[in-house]
């Protein structure tokens, strides 16, 4: 019996899911996110693309009671070890409009009302540093003591963890609030394991006690020039020639797999580029971008060009169709005049190349700049899978990634064919 509990796979229920940056890093860790809830049908067909094994409510948490998540998902009446939740972080951003009584800041709530219902040991939330600082303060601290009057302990010197110390060629800073019931040992927060390249680390002769994240090029170099490939103007896949990978490459092109990811493996074709349909510039455009310098902005656009020795700066979904705040530039490429692609940015994410995206350019940054890059939700699922004092366990079935009608859906297809209303 012990050595059943020792080799068990670890059960999680995904709220606001989004594509599912959060689900593969649980995944990764050792968990099976059996169910996962997202209101955006869009989304939730990437997400059934991705994993085909969870169970997706496309609906808002607000109507989604923990009883309908158990029995339309294989979970049933077994006891669920971790709920997670990115809940949307418009309404909390330091970057868009900040609105106190935003609806959407109420949906933490619901998040809360859910954990109840569904009595993980342990939950995890995850949102953007602005709920931290001034009125949003208030609320993240009124969320702590529900939670603390309902049976749960919670990480009181909570912690804004940076994906670049997390392996992530991106510096991307985000608030996790952990939790766990009171007959259980509360979690620590996961230490970092790299810091961030910046371009003068590489004639730093300072010492660290940990390496480098990996950098933008170490991220994109391998990738196949786009501007090569015509069919990428109509369709964003394409069979490439990629250039030697650097270990992060490997890994993230299944040419590698590393010891601790406990993920179940896709079936798909290596040789393949998808997730990288072109964007047409005007020639001043791409005049404007050839004369921005690696690591500085462009004068008009404003757009970030990337420095191949740093990190990306933070990946942004930008507008969306809630009630956007601001619009979120996509970084340029380091040496070609352009803007990165779809495929580029998930790199920089650390999406691994199986992980597709819907076809659109707008929904696909829009899916990677909404999620948690999978390595950071690792590092945090980890601590919960030492805190579960269960061994993890590499899978030996393969799954096959969904329908490619998943990934072309236009808002209104989606939304029938999940049965709601858009």
């Amino acid at each position: 019996m012990a050595y059943e509990m020792r080799k068990k796979r670890a059960i999680a229920v995904d709220l606001f899911a989004g594509a599912g940056g959060m689900t593969l890093g649980f995944e990764q860790a050792g968990f099976d996110v059996l169910a996962s809830v997202e209101i955006d049908p869009i989304h939730c067909a990437t997400h059934e693309f991705n994993f085909p094994y969870c169970s997706v409510l496309c609906k808002s948490v607000v109507d989604t009671t923990g009883e309908e998540i158990r029995s339309r998902s294989k979970i049933g009446d077994r006891e669920i070890d971790v709920v997670i939740c990115g809940s949307p972080c418009q309404g909390f951003s330091l970057i868009g409009k900040r609105v106190i009584d935003d609806p959407r800041n109420s949906l933490v709530f619901h998040f809360h009302r859910l954990v109840l219902e569904l009595k993980p040991k342990f939950f995890v939330m995850e949102n953007v540093r602005g709920i931290t600082v001034g009125e949003h303060k208030q609320i993240l601290q009124s969320l702590i003591n529900e939670f603390e009057i309902y049976g749960y302990k919670v990480q009181q010197n909570y912690q804004i963890l940076n994906a670049a110390n997390y392996g992530v060629p991106q510096s991307r800073e985000r608030l996790f609030l952990i939790g766990a019931r009171e007959d259980v040992e509360l979690p620590k927060y996961p230490q970092p394991i790299t810091k961030q390249a910046l371009p003068n680390n590489l004639t730093s002769k300072k010492k660290s006690s940990i390496p480098l994240s990996p950098t933008v090029w170490d991220a994109i170099k391998d990738l196949p020039e786009i501007e090569k490939y015509p069919e990428l103007i109509t369709r964003d896949w394409v069979l490439g020639e990629y250039e030697k990978p650097s270990n992060y490459a490997c890994v993230l092109r299944g040419l590698k797999c590393l010891n601790d990811d406990y993920s179940y493996k896709r079936e798909y074709d290596v040789r393949i580029l998808s997730s990288s349909l072109r964007t047409k510039h005007s020639v001043e455009t791409i005049k404007r971008f050839q004369e921005t310098q690696q690591g500085e902005r462009e004068k008009i656009s404003r757009f970030y060009k990337l420095h191949p020795a740093g990190v990306c700066n933070t990946l942004r979904a930008g507008t969306d169709k809630y009630r956007g705040s601001f619009t979120s530039p996509r970084p340029i490429h380091p040496s070609t005049p352009r803007c990165i692609t779809v495929r580029e940015a998930a790199r920089l994410h650390s999406y691994p190349d199986w992980f597709r995206f819907h076809v659109t350019k707008w929904h696909g940054f829009r899916q990677v700049g909404n999620s948690v890059p999978p390595l950071l939700a690792k590092a945090v699922a980890t601590e919960i899978i030492r805190s579960l004092n269960v061994s993890p366990f590499k899978p030996s079935l393969r799954y096959k990634l969904g329908e490619e009608k998943l990934l072309q859906f236009n808002i209104s297809q989606a939304a029938q064919y999940y049965q709601r209303d858009c």
